[in-house]
């Protein structure tokens, strides 16, 4: 039976629902989205098990995006008319983008757990806060990264997209601030051979991976690996291809040592410790970052409706009140220069990279 929504916009249900937003199917990252709801059930069990909130049990409602706008869109509607306090979650950040400008014209909050994109919204609004760092602050780290390692000519492999454009943006200014070039090859119409073709007449020293996973990336990087031609080169992916362990699987010793963006601590604290623990359990395999964003995701939001109640806004009206210890340190919203949503700011970032010889382990490159 669906649930009735007060004026106020709290449940009359016995049950707290929250909207959770994954992409669980293909086109999406699926593995991203399993790892991703694997956080939040995890987070949300364990504080039904310490008595929920208020009393109450929380509820998560799911619902699959397959990285698709429209269905983002249509599941923020639908969740919305189901009666959810908040929302919460989605990985990929075109599709968060989408869900982050619904939930502002309905009045729901959403706290966002995994997208980067700079701008979720393009209106200031109250409703919208992020966990996940920007992908100016955490791409730019990454083009020092490279200009300090020597890597001044660039190429980037890239597929259409909002979220691929602005991530080869932000790197192209950069790069070029420091004197070193970046070219940018579409993929839409090339072959990986064809790749590689381009890439020994650009003379590049390093190639950056913006661009689908597991396909094209996996096939790009067997081909360039493969190439004599290019045995020199660097491959990186900023957006975090090799985290999960398909990458692993998919390219064996050829996973290795292709550095990307990571968003954890170098140690976690004593909760980071022990919900990584509970999820390699859950997931039968090490958990990533997602995982992680998604269990603080949930602590966040009941931390919200434990100070300030379940009312939609007052929990929208909590952010910049809040101070929750996460797995991967405490967690604070501020409003930033530029920025239309609540932000937190200190989001941990490394540059890591699968282990030349065991890429079942990661190194640390750079923690800044």
């Amino acid at each position: 039976m669906p649930s009735t929504v007060s004026r106020s916009g709290r449940s009359e249900e016995a049950t707290i629902r929250i909207g959770a937003l994954a992409p669980l199917t293909r086109p999406g990252w699926v593995q991203a989205g399993r790892h991703l709801l694997a956080g939040l059930e995890l987070a949300a069990s364990e504080i039904n098990g310490a008595g929920g909130v208020a009393g109450k049990p929380l509820e998560l409602v799911v619902r699959d995006t397959a990285a698709d706008p429209k269905k983002a869109v249509a599941a923020v509607d639908e969740l919305a008319r189901l009666g959810v306090v908040a929302l919460a979650g989605e990985y990929h950040s075109v599709v968060a983008r989408a869900a982050a400008t619904r939930a502002d014209e309905l009045g729901v909050p959403f706290l966002c757990s995994s997208a980067v994109l700079d701008r979720l919204t393009e209106q200031s609004t109250k409703w919208v806060a992020r966990l996940a760092p920007p992908q100016s602050r955490g791409w730019q780290i990454y083009a020092d990264f490279l200009s300090r390692a020597g890597h001044h000519r660039i190429a980037v492999a890239s597929q259409q997209s909002v979220y691929w454009a602005s991530g080869a943006h932000i790197l192209r200014d950069h790069v070029h601030s420091r004197g070193g070039s970046l070219s940018e090859i579409s993929m839409s119409s090339l072959d990986p051979s064809s790749l590689c073709d381009k890439l020994v007449d650009h003379r590049a020293t390093v190639l950056l991976l913006l661009v689908g996973d597991p396909e094209p990336a996996i096939s790009i990087v067997k081909s360039v690996r493969n190439d004599r031609r290019l045995a020199t080169i660097k491959i990186g992916a900023p957006a975090g291809q090799p985290e999960f362990a398909e990458w692993a699987t998919l390219l064996g010793e050829d996973s290795a040592a292709i550095p990307f963006l990571r968003y954890r601590p170098e140690h976690l604290n004593a909760l980071g410790s022990y919900v990584q623990r509970a999820l390699r359990e859950k997931l039968g395999e090490a958990p990533s970052f997602v995982a992680l964003e998604g269990y603080d995701t949930i602590a966040v939001l009941a931390d919200a409706m434990r100070s300030h109640g379940i009312e939609r806004n007052s929990i929208a009206e909590s952010w910049p009140r809040l101070r929750v210890e996460g797995t991967r340190g405490k967690i604070q919203f501020f409003r930033t220069p530029g920025a239309a949503v609540w932000q937190w700011t200190a989001a941990p970032i490394q540059i890591v990279e699968r282990t030349p010889g065991n890429p079942a382990q990661f190194r640390i490159l750079h923690a800044p």
